[in-house]
Order: C-alpha cells, then sequence, then structure tokens
C-alpha cells in the first residue's frame, strides 16, 4: 500500500465575528487594546499573568462551544 501524501495545512481566516470575540478576550481578560501587528515590540509584547491567559482561554473555549452549539441548532 502507498503511503498518503500528508495534507497542506490549510489555516482557514477568521470570520469578522470570530475576530471580534477575540478582540474581546484580548481586552477583557488580557488588557491587550488590539490584536493587529502594530510593528512595534512595545506595542506587539505584553506580559501576561497566568490567570489573566486562563481567563482568555477559558472565554476562547466558551466561545467555541457556543458556536459550535449554534451551528448544530440550525
Amino acid at each position: 500500500m502507498t503511503p498518503r501524501k500528508p495534507r497542506p495545512a490549510t489555516a482557514a481566516k477568521p470570520t469578522r465575528a470570530t475576530e471580534e470575540v477575540l478582540e474581546r478576550i484580548a481586552r477583557q481578560s488580557l488588557n491587550i487594546e488590539t490584536l493587529k501587528t502594530r510593528n512595534s515590540d512595545s506595542l506587539d509584547f505584553h506580559d501576561v499573568a497566568v490567570w489573566g491567559l486562563k481567563e482568555a482561554l477559558e472565554a476562547a473555549y466558551q466561545a467555541g462551544l457556543s458556536a459550535a452549539n449554534s451551528a448544530r441548532s440550525k
């Protein structure tokens, strides 16, 4: 049997709604005002407390669950 070629990883571009949810989580949980690259170390790199990171990850997980559940109910 011939081995399969790996499929290229295609990262789907997030929708505007997804971007807005991620930006809200970044603002509320991490005190990061935007997720856009601004080409400045002081603006693009942030010190984040582990509890803030945990809060942000939990919020992102919950947002994903909500999105999946609403997609199923359609």
